[in-house]
């Protein structure tokens, strides 16, 4: 390893470190810290890109940091086939099988993932073979490069809901005058954006609050607000990456220089 190697990684770790203890404070224990160091130096996994979370005490890695880290071992492929026997269509239950290659020698490494209803968050519901695939296609890729952490995407709806609600919480409800977010609508779908692409809730208020020319989110119209939930998920389907450097820009100043 170079010394500009080394000298990245100790950037990121304490970038990542920063990122945590900011994020969850409370769940920031002393193993918690190791575990991160360890996943952060043998991987490379990076908080500010989406790649790893931390809820109810434990660490999860992200389908957005996974493949990060297939790309950036140069993988030679993922094939997915869907697994009729464990399938129902009728009732929305999908099994898929997914295979990883390392490398065009590979033999591959195998995973599975389902998904149907009743294991899905209902932010999600209606879409379970996507989840399904892609959680096979997380098992496979966590057996393939040795990672003994579980994907974010394998777990139930229970776990990842709640976290989701709580981000969202700091999201000012509809004002008594009418302005602000139009009830659960607008909230749910902001809810799902910051879900699906794994984004910052503080974050996204404080870009949220500039893009409508006000103070406080309180201060903005229904349409306004609409308009910028409209705004965050197409720019989010579009370029995440552009996203994230958008909303990095709204980091207290101490934190910009270690995402730097």
């Amino acid at each position: 390893m170079t010394e500009k190697s080394t000298s990245d990684i100790i950037k990121l770790v304490r970038a990542n470190l920063r990122q945590a203890r900011r994020r969850w404070p409370l769940a920031m224990s002393s193993a918690n810290k190791e575990i991160l160091k360890s996943a952060t130096r043998q991987f490379r996994f990076s908080i500010s890109y989406g790649d790893l979370v931390l809820l109810d005490r434990g660490w999860y890695v992200t389908h957005t940091g996974l493949i990060r880290l297939a790309r950036n071992n140069r993988c030679a492929g993922i094939h997915v086939r869907p697994v009729p026997e464990f399938s129902d269509p009728s009732a929305q239950r999908w099994a898929f099988e997914a295979t990883v290659y390392k490398s065009r020698a590979c033999r591959g490494f195998v995973g599975f993932g389902d998904a149907d209803p009743f294991n899905v968050s209902s932010l999600v519901q209606g879409a379970e073979m996507r989840v399904a695939e892609t959680r096979a296609v997380n098992r496979a890729l966590r057996k393939a490069y040795g990672i003994g952490i579980c994907s974010l995407e394998e777990i139930g709806s229970s776990t990842f809901q709640s976290e989701t609600v709580r981000a969202t919480e700091k999201l000012p409800p509809s004002s008594a005058n009418g302005n602000g977010y139009d009830g659960p609508r607008v909230r749910d779908r902001l809810c799902q954006i910051i879900r699906h692409h794994q984004l910052d809730a503080t974050l996204v208020k404080s870009y949220a609050t500039d893009y409508c020319g006000v103070k406080s989110l309180r201060e903005a119209t229904r349409e306004q607000v609409e308009n910028f939930v409209q705004h965050l998920g197409d720019w989010a389907e579009k370029n995440r990456s552009a996203l994230l450097c958008q909303l990095n820009a709204y980091l207290p100043r101490t934190e910009k220089e270690g995402v730097a």
